[in-house]
């Protein structure tokens, strides 16, 4: 029997969106998907889905029906001769990591963050870092939706082909994610490294540290010449206890940053002297682990978030540019600016359709006003090409979006054919996508 709540408040993880459905789903099958989603039609409702929440944008908010996919999680199989796994729609990325990490596999890349469910994930376009590593939609090779008729489709390169490109990333708006089989490769050991370095040293050696590292990311302080540099290569060493890694994750990058976060909060003027504070605190370290083990740090302090993809060539410029922008409008902003790297995909909605990409991603603490600094951060973003990552905030209208994702229009009339009648839609995708 499906599980349903009714006038159940409903928010996302930063709090960015919040509504009260008339109903909530929690289905554990996707036989209850199939008969919920038949209901939605005969009723004419509209159905939103949820899994962790992580999006910061509106995409999930609605007043009719919420369906989350919490129940509907586990691994499915593990085809070891052929390198795939299938798992149910709202499994979360930490267990798959888990699941597959204690048979010796593990997914090629992975983001900062693993709460999300793998159906979120891969809705929105989610991305790790590493130039020959694409996101995570990239590494679905079968993806099985509930259509808007409640009956199942399963898409890939052989199957129902021609949705394959625009199912990959879809907002959940082409049907409800309910299994994905996914490549996975023989967990790799890694040695993850923390360095401290000077922006002069990053802008010379950019380039050199995108190629010849695995897996590189940076992040640059507000108002300081420092930038933590991090990366992670293949290690022949045998693996470390982690406890200490994560306590210093938690203790540094959650606890005492609450209490900073919260110091800016209270006064802002304050926002320089701590951003420079927490870049000199960066220290030089090592550990060596599986790789399911270091993609991923905990979040505990809440923030809102964009994210912009722009060509991979315009990185060095756009980040010279940034800080000039935040220096030159006093931004009271500490948090620090992440940018990693993915590889171009042929995914007609991926931000890196077609482009090897840099992501850079700006960050304020909740409570703090953000409006005005991610408004310039967007301005600077939008003049190198950029494209925002759909669960983050952004302020782009369809026109502009139609401008930068040139396989849109198929897209659209991909989405009309499984959904005609918006079953999947809510007020936010039809304004984003010009959907009346």
């Amino acid at each position: 029997m499906k599980k349903m709540k009714q006038g159940q408040t409903w928010k996302n993880w930063a709090h960015t969106s919040e509504s009260t459905p008339e109903r909530i789903f929690y289905p554990a099958t996707i036989e209850e998907v199939c008969e919920i989603v038949k209901d939605a039609g005969k009723q004419k409702k509209s159905i939103r889905v949820v899994g962790a929440g992580h999006s910061f944008t509106k995409l999930v908010q609605t007043d009719v029906w919420l369906m989350s996919l919490d129940l509907l999680s586990g691994i499915d199989s593990i085809d070891e001769e052929n390198g795939t796994v299938t798992v149910l729609g709202g499994t979360r990325l930490f267990q798959i990591g888990e699941e597959l990490g204690k048979r010796g596999y593990a997914q090629e890349n992975l983001g900062d963050i693993n709460v999300q469910s793998i159906a979120g994930a891969i809705s929105t376009g989610t991305h790790g870092t590493g130039i020959e590593f694409g996101n995570v939609s990239t590494q679905a090779i079968e993806i099985v939706l509930v259509t808007a008729s409640g009956t199942i489709l399963t898409i890939s390169e052989k199957e129902n082909s021609e949705y394959y490109k625009a199912a990959l990333v879809s907002l959940g708006s082409l049907g409800i994610i309910v299994k994905v089989t996914l490549k996975i490769i023989s967990c790799p050991i890694y040695e993850y490294t923390s360095q401290k370095v000077h922006f002069s040293q990053l802008e010379k050696q950019l380039k050199q540290f995108v190629k010849s590292n695995r897996h590189f990311e940076c992040y640059l302080f507000p108002y300081s010449d420092i930038v933590q540099v991090k990366t992670m290569n293949i290690s022949e060493r045998k693996p470390q206890s982690l406890k200490l890694h994560h306590f210093q994750n938690l203790l540094l990058e959650n606890y005492l940053f609450f209490l900073i976060s919260e110091m800016c909060r209270l006064f802002p003027k304050s926002s320089r002297f701590f951003s420079r504070l927490s870049a000199k605190a960066v220290g030089s370290s090592s550990i060596v682990a599986h790789s399911y083990q270091l993609f991923a740090t905990p979040r505990i302090v809440r923030f809102r978030e964009i994210e912009y993809c722009i060509p991979l060539e315009h990185m060095g410029a756009a980040l010279i540019e940034v800080r000039n922008r935040i220096e030159e409008k006093k931004h009271k902003v500490h948090f620090p600016i992440e940018c990693r790297t993915v590889k171009a995909d042929d995914i007609w909605l991926s931000p890196s359709y077609e482009r090897e990409s840099a992501y850079i991603a700006f960050h304020m603490y909740k409570g703090m006003p953000y409006e005005s600094y991610f408004r310039d951060m967007e301005e600077i973003m939008k003049k190198y090409e950029g494209r925002p990552h759909w669960g983050k905030m952004h302020n782009r209208k369809f026109a502009e979006l139609s401008d930068t994702y040139p396989k849109l229009p198929e897209f659209l009339e991909i989405r009309q054919e499984l959904d005609p009648n918006g079953v999947f839609l809510n007020e936010y995708v039809k304004k984003l996508l010009s959907i009346s």
